[in-house]
């Protein structure tokens, strides 16, 4: 659990960054495309991080 957390707070680093510039590159520079987009990175960053926590251990 103690790693998963530690690769939860990179993973989902990388996963919000990754959705955000996705979504101002499409052309969505309002406020709730890039919230959303951030919220859906840091959802979707959980099983990520708990499948590479489990490949780890």
């Amino acid at each position: 659990m103690r790693l998963m957390m530690v690769l939860y707070s990179i993973i989902a680093t990388a996963l919000a960054g990754s959705a955000v510039v996705a979504v101002l590159t499409a052309g969505y520079g309002t406020l709730w495309p890039i919230v959303i987009a951030a919220a859906a990175g840091a959802v979707l960053a959980v099983p990520v991080a708990w499948v590479v926590a489990r490949q780890i251990s």
